[in-house]
């Protein structure tokens, strides 16, 4: 088996709406191994991984899988099983996968499953494969490639093969590496079962809720709506005392000390026992209890010390540990927590004890899982030693022994649900310090004889407030019931049932995706709205780009949305990006497909127009169900995508009126919703009726209806925004103002006629782009009866559109400069403008009329220089902003003076005429060589052939 190539899709894609890692795999030989000829091979798997007993399958219940395996299925199916069982042991459950041959390659396969985590859906993909590898029989081994999944090989058992066991804790450790801790999974969790989008935002907990100018940010329980001031109070343990004391709330006296001889004069003025605990420090760290003598306030002072350069020294209030949830004032959960614990059963000691309880499932490392590993260390030891044990100690069956002072689950405590048993004031104290120290959520630790009870009642109170609370012991607690402690924090960034998105609008299609995106942002920024749209020239925020690169890919679409001023998101889609890793968004409000012609064909398994077609309506079946997907009516393919579309349907046609297609009509007769054009105007069918938008005059961009693509670029434009709820009178006058203004449109149709000829600077890159021009082309010639073209075509293109290309570029222009793309994307210096003027003279266009310019500023140069007073000159350029400067900045060569004849002088062969500017002295001519005449110092004449040496030979009047 070979792995060939890897990828990752990161949204909606060609096979599913689920993110998937993408693994294309070469079975070799192995094609003609199904599994049910692989002897004892099922039998092998099941007993390596027991869970695939439960995977469905296609058939959708427990067994399916198995029964696929006893019928033949191929690896690289069993591959994409393997990866979803080793993480879902691992702690992230996925169930869905794909595997799709590809077409025209014997035993190559797109094996795709589902990921928690990209690194741990990668590194579980390897393992898979070695797995699966390490069961075959042996001469059918060996795999290569596996690197291009990740760096890590699986463990292996002594014998060699993979040790199944080991390889699902390395993935659970990368898990705990890379994934969310308990709390931000939690609120993660949560915002997705609400349709909030989340976007991660760096490689630990800083997360973003929603889009754009909706999103709300979170670190763990920490959101942005936390007073930093506040924070900062609650990191300030002797700040925080004197504002809750100040507020009437119940706290342990206490003094904040440098050295052991001030604790100890503290302790003296508190009375024994004292707590001992970092000024600034958390999770428990540095905390001693029960200190009552001055040897155990040394020991405690250091310890503090090696966490922070101030101490504090406190009473001790008498009870068990509570930590009580706050959340925008209200408590949401109480949990008593238990320091880390054994109980003894007559036979084992404390370590072996330690030992059974770390097997508890719900314990792991750190913060992964619910509850975190005991670990016997010096601190451990120190307490044993106290209460006269060892680790090797075996304590009385039933008897607890505690191996910690404080309760703190990151210690390896357990929790007890309390939320019900709470008693009123003592949730009202709760509340009331989160209030004090301005906290939105907050971990208010309390001590407490009885929660049950008021600890007016009882003594204790308020121990510690905590600015980023961890969720684990409400989510999960040892003993009780879980509580959901992520949705009222949800509920509070997001009231009112709110999913944090702001319009999201997408287009894709061969051509026009760049100008209808502008003319969306366009019709937005009308309303007042900030507006972020991509296209191939850049990322626009509001009046400013941000980047100035190709940005209609995901990554782009991406950026856009995370921008926290963006109200309406508007995005070119383009193939590339969604074959490479899909849609840059979750879902869109409405997505257009303007059109499918050949472009692209025979890049990245992509060999029909249809394949493009089934990639361009990846936008439409992401459309949301109560969105819109608009599709051209006058185009077979996108027509024929409305079966998978999401949302409602609405078309746009060129052909309205009595031209309007039967499907068309039966679709505006129903009352949806079409904008097509009749006669000279937009009309738009909605509801049963139908209204005048414009005259398709109205619009600049279309040059009074010349340019017939922007007037289905317009179409398409007004049929999204209305779609989105904009008024029709609204989106007419955003059309009206839209021009084809380099400013407003760069790279589309822009015009200049500066020069006393006219450019037109349009990026049209491909055979259907070129056409479509060449119709404005056709109109103007009017107007221009000379027409100069610089064409060109990129690399990737098959030779045939180069030669449809030339083909069409000669049946538009009188002259014609043929340039190269500048990144030539592996074809040789030379062959493309070859390609393109051969399909030029296959059209019986003049050789001497056909120019090839490599350099593309050169070959602009060219087209410019050969224009005449009245031309059209055409630059399709690659640098869109070059060139148009270049146009800008160009100036004529300085004119000639004008001349005549004016001299008539002697030669040894008789006399000859000299062309030469009026008043030229003769004198200035001096014989050279016998026969000729030295060339005057002014310019040279026309019609003048010079000889060797500069010598005038003859001279024409």
């Amino acid at each position: 088996m070979q792995v060939r190539g890897t990828g990752v899709y990161r949204g909606p894609h060609l096979y599913s709406a689920t993110p998937m890692v993408r693994i294309e795999m070469d079975l070799g030989a192995l094609e003609d191994w199904p599994t049910n000829r692989l002897q004892g091979f099922t039998d092998r798997l099941m007993q390596a991984l027991p869970g695939l007993h439960e995977h469905g399958c296609c058939f959708g219940e427990p067994g399916g899988f198995l029964r696929r395996l006893r019928d033949g299925t191929w690896l690289g199916h069993v591959a994409e099983h393997v990866a979803l069982e080793l993480q879902s042991k691992a702690g992230t459950p996925v169930t869905r996968g794909k595997t799709r041959s590809v077409r025209g390659q014997r035993g190559v396969y797109n094996v795709m499953f589902a990921f928690g985590y990209e690194e741990a859906g990668r590194m579980a993909g390897r393992f898979a494969l070695e797995i699966v590898d390490g069961l075959l029989p042996a001469n059918l081994r060996g795999i290569t490639g596996l690197s291009r999944l990740d760096d890590t090989p699986a463990p292996r058992s002594a014998d060699g093969s993979v040790d199944v066991e080991a390889a699902i804790q390395d993935l659970s450790r990368l898990i705990g590496r890379v994934g969310f801790g308990p709390t931000t999974r939690a609120l993660v969790d949560e915002a997705r079962r609400r349709d909030i989008p989340v976007m991660r935002l760096d490689a630990n907990s800083f997360v973003q809720l929603g889009y754009g100018a909706a999103q709300k940010r979170i670190r763990a329980s920490v959101t942005g709506e936390s007073s930093s001031l506040a924070v900062e109070a609650a990191s300030d343990k002797s700040l925080t005392k004197a504002l809750l004391d100040d507020a009437g709330v119940p706290v342990p006296q206490g003094a904040v000390v440098r050295s052991v001889t001030d604790a100890l004069a503290a302790a003296g003025n508190l009375g024994w026992p004292v707590v001992v605990k970092p000024l600034d420090g958390n999770h428990g760290r540095g905390v001693t209890l029960d200190i009552d003598s001055a040897e155990k306030l040394e020991a405690a002072f250091e310890e503090a010390r090696s966490h922070s350069r101030r101490v504090i020294v406190e009473q001790q209030f008498r009870g068990r540990d509570y930590r009580v949830l706050v959340v925008g004032g209200e408590v949401c959960a109480v949990a008593e927590r238990v320091p880390a614990h054994v109980t003894g059963d007559g036979r084992s000691t404390i370590a072996q004890l330690v030992e059974a309880e770390n097997r508890d499932l719900r314990r792991g490392e750190g913060h992964v899982k619910v509850m975190t590993k005991i670990v016997i260390d010096d601190h451990v030891r120190a307490r044993l030693e106290l209460a006269g044990l060892t680790p090797d100690s075996v304590p009385r069956a039933g008897e607890q022994v505690f191996l910690r002072g404080t309760a703190n689950l990151s210690t390896g405590g357990t929790a007890i649900d309390r939320t019900l048993e709470i008693h009123p004031e003592n949730a009202w104290l709760a509340a009331r310090a989160a209030q004090v120290i301005g906290l939105d959520v907050a971990g208010i630790d309390m001590t407490l004889p009885d929660i049950t009870r008021s600890a007016r009642e009882t003594g204790g109170g308020v121990i510690e407030v905590n600015a980023s609370p961890g969720f684990r012991m409400h989510l999960e607690p040892s003993e009780g019931q879980p509580r959901n402690v992520a949705r009222p924090v949800i509920d509070r960034l997001f009231p009112d049932g709110s999913n944090g998105r702001i319009p999201v609008l997408a287009v894709t299609g061969t051509n026009g995706k760049s100008t209808t995106v502008r003319m969306l942002a366009h019709i937005y920024r009308s309303l007042g709205k900030t507006v972020g749209f991509t296209t191939t020239s850049g990322i626009q925020v509001g009046d400013h780009l941000i980047a100035e690169v190709d940005a209609s890919g995901p990554q782009s679409a991406r950026k856009v949305l995370r921008d926290p001023t963006v109200e309406v998101a508007v995005l070119e889609t383009a193939r590339g990006g969604m074959l490479r890793e899909g849609l840059g968004f979750d879902w869109c409000d409405v997505g257009a497909v303007l059109n499918v012609q050949e472009d692209h064909i025979g890049l990245k398994g992509i060999d029909s127009i249809e394949d493009l077609a089934r990639v361009k309506s990846i936008v439409t079946e992401s459309v949301h169900r109560s969105g819109a997907s608009i599709l051209n009516a006058d185009d077979p393919l996108t027509v024929a995508m409305r079966r998978h579309a999401g949302g409602r349907i609405v078309f746009f046609s060129l052909k309205g009126g009595e031209e309007m297609p039967g499907f068309l009509r039966e679709h505006v007769a129903q009352g949806d919703m079409a904008v097509v054009r009749e006669g000279g105007m937009l009309v738009l069918h909605r509801h049963g009726e139908t209204r005048r938008l414009m005259r398709v005059g109205e619009i600049p961009a279309t040059l009074d209806g010349l340019a017939e693509f922007n007037v289905q670029n317009a179409m398409a434009a007004a049929a999204m925004a209305i779609a989105q709820g904009v008024e029709p009178e609204a989106v007419a006058r955003a059309l009206s103002s839209f021009t084809t203004s380099y400013e407003q449109s760069p790279g589309r149709l822009n015009i200049h006629d500066a020069h006393g000829f006219r450019v037109i600077l349009d990026y049209a890159h491909n055979p259907a782009g070129l056409a479509a021009l060449g119709r404005v082309v056709a109109g103007l010639r009017a107007r221009h009866p000379r027409a100069i073209g610089m064409v060109s075509i990129p690399g990737d293109r098959r030779d045939e559109d180069m030669h449809l290309m030339g083909r069409i570029a000669a049946g538009l222009f009188d002259e014609i400069v043929f340039r190269e793309d500048p990144a030539r994307r592996g074809r040789g210096q030379g062959e493309i403008v070859g390609l393109l003027a051969e399909g030029a003279r296959a059209a019986g266009f003049p050789a001497e009329r056909m120019h090839c310019v490599l350099d593309e500023e050169e070959a602009a140069d060219t087209c410019l220089r050969l224009a005449r007073p009245g031309d059209l000159v055409v630059l399709t350029p690659t640098e869109v902003e070059q060139m148009w400067r270049q146009v800008l900045d160009w100036q004529p060569e300085p004119r000639r003076p004008k001349v005549e004849p004016v001299l008539r002088l002697p030669t040894l062969d008789g006399e000859v005429e000299l062309i030469a500017p009026a008043g030229t002295d003769p004198d200035l001519l001096r014989p050279r060589m016998g026969a000729g005449w030295a060339l005057p110092p002014f310019p040279e004449p026309e019609g003048a052939e010079i000889g060797a040496n500069g010598l005038l030979r003859k001279v024409q009047p």
